[in-house]
């Protein structure tokens, strides 16, 4: 992997908190530090813009959760999460993320996605090849898309420092 971080890249970071909330709970039964996560990925460098992705529930019990990204400089984008006769439920946000990452990326030299979901394959083919940005996973490496892994710039494995990446975690 090929990779050029400098303070003045326009970075923007686009977060999947449904794929890294259960990657982490499956995982090691913990909740993610999304503030160390942020930090990490960005490098030190011009971030333009971080968005969260996340899913309502009709209890509310989130709100807590969404106010601690907000206070760390995440914009939050929400959909409720629907529920199908016979109980099945569905909070997807790919095509959500993907439209925004395309969007934004004229004006970003690097897009990052905090995701371990094999579907983005094709937006980070896309945001390389036809935009120009430099495209950076971070996720969980244990519960990633091999090939995702394979196609970005680079990748941050949040299992090398589960420690760093995990709130309360006390594993080896």
């Amino acid at each position: 992997m090929s990779v050029i971080k400098h303070k003045n890249q326009r970075v923007g970071i686009f977060i999947d908190t449904q794929n890294l909330y259960h990657s982490a709970k499956n995982l090691y039964k913990s909740k993610v530090s999304f503030g160390n996560v942020i930090k990490d990925a960005l490098a030190g460098r011009n971030l333009i813009r971080a968005s969260a992705y996340v899913v309502t529930t009709e209890s509310g019990e989130e709100n807590n959760f969404f106010e601690a990204l907000g206070k760390l400089g995440i914009e939050i984008k929400s959909k409720e999460l629907q529920v199908f006769f016979g109980g099945a439920k569905k909070a997807d946000w790919d095509v959500g993320i993907a439209i925004d990452a395309v969007t934004m990326a004229p004006k970003l030299d690097t897009v990052i996605l905090a995701t371990g979901d094999g579907d983005f394959i094709p937006l980070v083919e896309y945001l390389k090849m036809k935009e120009g940005c430099q495209v950076e996973v971070i996720s969980f490496g244990r519960s990633s898309s091999s090939k995702l892994r394979e196609v970005a710039d680079d990748f941050i494995d949040m299992c090398d420092n589960p420690r760093r990446y995990l709130i309360g975690y006390r594993g080896r």
